[in-house]
């Protein structure tokens, strides 16, 4: 089978038109072609009036040899790569159970291979199963009532479970995992189309019953989870040749579970264990991520100025945008998270403090686009002297969110107009927040760093230059985003495991090791096969 790439028709091709192109492409009479199979769809909008479909197309040919030759030196033709699965390993009847913390994507996917592989994970999370999680969190979006251990951030499914439900990633994956997790996505009930769309996305919605079909899937490979399970601590024993290893945990109930593997998936916003394993010893070391805020533009704003005359279209589905900055300071403010035809939605998962995040459902039909409009800070210059003092700065401006926001789990929103003229908002204008449990209108400048509001204000006319509308003075931004990212990072050698305790494999966003959901899956793939490698298996 032959893979060709770049193939490109307009945005309003007839059925037959694919199989023509792919005939001339290949320069073959249409008797010839025996099969065609979409492997990726990709649009070009760069020309609004002549949008274009750009195709990887998977062919079967006669003679495919002669015409593979003929294309040797072009690498738009090539022969189809292998992307099966396949697993490093097999349990072997003795092998320890290994434990997997977390359940969001990391944890999931680390569970889900070891049950393939027969080790029979016992997996462990602090908040509840997911359809207990979600009245939780609405319980805070609609009563502003929060539950710290069941949330946006915890519980089963992780954050990617509140969230647009992107599927890709700018990892290198030359193995082709991204595949395995869109595989299993698609057997637990995602729509097959994210096997080819090039920016697949499944929604909340959809995310629910899925992380539940997987878990009964593990389940019936012989693993375990047990909910509202807290880790407190680890067991460390320093063996007889001075290696400190993990012999077991301490969970919050008073109860011990023995272990000699552990993932530790726990995702960023895990703080007090974070602070746990720290006060153990376990190596960690600060990290970079981005504060800022949430910014809210009508959909049909951002349809009109990246489609135009196509805005509409089902095959384009609703516009979203990628937008960066370098500022004079050296700060760059970047757009992150972009969720189409979605809502903010609160965060937090301490109590006293406010966080903004975006979601949408896969249908992306709401009123408002919104993103993160977040500015890069690193250790070195913003947080320096502690490994955990990124922790300190995320809790102090969203305590200022807080109480900026009334003391109610409310945010502080303000108008784009008014933040740039540095003035406190008073009413809001023509775009409404989507924001639940609801905003107050005041100056975000109170609840950001300095030079995270002037690098905001210098990169939000060069961003309405190349957005038209984006700095429309109704826009509305609301604040704060501070979970962008860990602000950790548990340090791992090349077999996975922590650096100073053996048996300690940190995974996924949490760890410092992945960004989004299909990143943190395919570590916990990784990290899975480590694990079963370190056990051993024929």
């Amino acid at each position: 089978m032959l893979r060709i790439t770049e193939l490109t028709l307009p945005l309003f091709h007839a059925d037959e038109d694919l199989p023509a192109a792919i005939c001339k492409r290949l320069r073959i009479s249409p008797r010839d072609l025996i099969k065609h199979v979409v492997a990726r769809r990709a649009h070009d909008a760069r020309d609004k009036a002549n949008i274009l479909l750009v195709y990887s197309v998977d062919v079967n040919v006669k003679n495919e040899e002669a015409v593979l030759a003929r294309f040797k030196k072009d690498r738009g033709v090539q022969r189809t790569p292998d992307t099966r699965y396949r697993f490093v390993a097999q349990a072997p009847a003795d092998a320890p159970r290994p434990v997997v913390i977390g359940t969001g994507p990391c944890g999931l996917f680390a569970g889900l291979i070891l049950a393939q592989m027969g080790y029979k994970p016992i997996i462990l999370d602090r908040g509840k199963v997911v359809r207990e999680r979600t009245k939780d969190t609405w319980g805070l979006w609609r009563k502003a009532v929060l539950n710290p251990d069941s949330n946006v951030q915890f519980g089963e499914g992780g954050a990617g479970t509140f969230s647009d439900g992107k599927l890709w990633s700018q990892i290198k994956d030359p193995r082709h995992l991204g595949r395995k997790v869109l595989t299993e996505f698609v057997k637990a009930g995602a729509p097959a189309e994210i096997l080819t769309e090039a920016h697949p996305h499944i929604g909340t919605f959809r995310l629910v019953t899925m992380v539940e079909s997987m878990r009964e899937t593990i389940e019936a490979l012989g693993g375990e989870y047990r909910f509202s399970t807290r880790v407190n601590g680890l067991d460390i024993a320093t063996d007889g040749g001075g290696v400190r290893r993990v012999r077991g945990l301490h969970l919050q109930d008073g109860g011990y579970l023995e272990a000699s593997h552990v993932v530790m998936a726990i995702g960023h916003s895990a703080r007090d264990t974070f602070e746990a394993l720290y006060a153990q010893g376990v190596h960690v070391e600060a990290k970079p991520f981005s504060i800022g805020v949430r910014i809210e533009h009508p959909q049909s704003w951002m349809d009109d100025a990246r489609f135009g005359p196509c805005a509409g279209n089902p095959i384009l589905g609703a516009a979203d945008y990628s937008l960066s900055h370098h500022c004079a300071s050296g700060r760059t403010v970047y757009s992150f998270c972009m969720c189409p035809g979605g809502t903010v939605v609160a965060a937090t998962s301490e109590p006293g403090r406010v966080v903004t995040n975006g979601m949408s459902q896969y249908s992306r039909n709401e009123r408002n686009a919104n993103s993160g409009l977040v500015v890069g800070i690193d250790p070195a210059r913003d947080y320096p002297g502690h490994p955990l003092a990124g922790i300190a700065l995320q809790r102090q401006w969203e305590s200022a969110a807080f109480v900026a926001g009334g003391s109610s789990y409310a945010a502080p929103a303000q108008r784009l107009g008014d933040f740039m003229a540095g003035r406190a908002s008073e009413t809001l204008g023509s775009v409404i927040p989507s924001y639940k449990p609801g905003v107050t209108p005041t100056d975000l400048a109170a609840c950001l760093p300095d030079f995270a509001v002037t690098a905001m204000r210098e990169a939000l006319p060069v961003f309405g230059r190349m957005i038209p509308g984006y700095d429309h003075p109704d826009v509305v931004m609301t604040g704060v985003e501070t979970r962008t990212s860990s602000p950790v990072r548990f340090t791992r050698g090349e077999d996975f495991q922590s650096v100073n305790t053996a048996g300690l494999f940190p995974a996924g966003e949490g760890a410092g090791y992945a960004g989004g959901i299909l990143s943190a899956a395919v570590d916990g793939i990784k990290v899975a096969e480590a694990v079963a490698l370190n056990i051993g298996g024929a």
